[in-house]
């Protein structure tokens, strides 16, 4: 398992890449480029570390899974929606946190299933890039100051998807969760009762029917969980910008905390 330049030098480095970057429009100067490889398999991501990173500190971590329209390997398109929001500079003052954003190549999915079925099963095998993003925040957890009962995740569209697929094969790991235009398995609902849920959808989605969200949420509430679905009566699929430029919606991620 290989990080270029290594993380252990990226603790560093991020000081320097945050300090005098304060401009709207150099936001994405503050997510260094870096590459993951694991079992043979590359992974272009991007990496948020606040400055003045202490190793003393517990910060949460925001992994964030893009969708169709941002796939490839120039590790740029993957900041196109909503990772702004988390870079403002009056967030980024109201919290320390770690963001990481990956990126899917072109001939793949977070999770290999048909986005435009009313459900799906999930598939046995995990896909290649969601398997390397979590041996990716693996191994951030390991080198960085991370606190493990506040790592979050959230993902649009085919993030969306990615999204609830993650919750599913990893039950408990994350402290909350926000998918966007996604869908999970309703069989594997009663696995994801030990996290916050908040989900969003267009009402007016064809591209992804709202009863994907709509049925998960119901199902994992009716196994006990906690989850809530929130639907946009007036917007179709592209509904993220309502969810990412409401702080309210990031606060409620950094609010919560997985309990052991």
């Amino acid at each position: 398992m290989k990080i270029n330049l290594g993380l252990l030098t990226i603790f560093a480095v991020s000081i320097l890449l945050s300090v005098g970057v304060s401009a709207q429009n150099n936001w994405e100067k503050l997510l260094s480029k870096q590459t993951f490889v694991h079992k043979d398999n590359t992974q272009p991501y991007r990496l948020y570390l606040p400055d003045s990173l202490r190793a003393d500190e517990n910060l949460p971590l925001v992994l964030f899974l893009h969708g169709a329209g941002e796939r490839g390997n120039n590790n740029e398109t993957q900041l196109l929606h909503g990772v702004s929001h988390f870079m403002d500079a009056n967030f980024r003052k109201e919290y320390r946190f770690i963001l990481v954003a990956p990126q899917c190549p072109e001939n793949a999915r977070w999770v290999e299933v048909d986005w435009t079925l009313a459900s799906h099963k999930m598939p046995a095998r995990i896909s290649v890039p969601l398997e390397l993003s979590f041996a990716l925040i693996d191994s951030i957890i390991k080198l960085l100051p991370v606190d493990s009962n506040r790592v979050y995740i959230t993902g649009l569209s085919m993030g969306g998807f990615g999204t609830w697929d993650a919750m599913q094969r990893r039950p408990g790991f994350f402290a909350a969760a926000m998918p966007i235009c996604g869908g999970g398995d309703l069989s594997q609902a009663c696995s994801m009762v030990g996290t916050p849920i908040k989900a969003f959808h267009g009402k007016l989605d064809h591209l992804v029917i709202p009863a994907r969200t709509i049925n998960m949420v119901n199902s994992v509430n009716q196994c006990g969980g906690s989850a809530e679905s929130i639907l946009f009566p007036n917007l179709g699929h592209l509904c993220w910008e309502q969810v990412y430029s409401n702080v309210e919606n990031l606060r409620w991620l950094f609010a919560q905390k997985r309990q052991n």
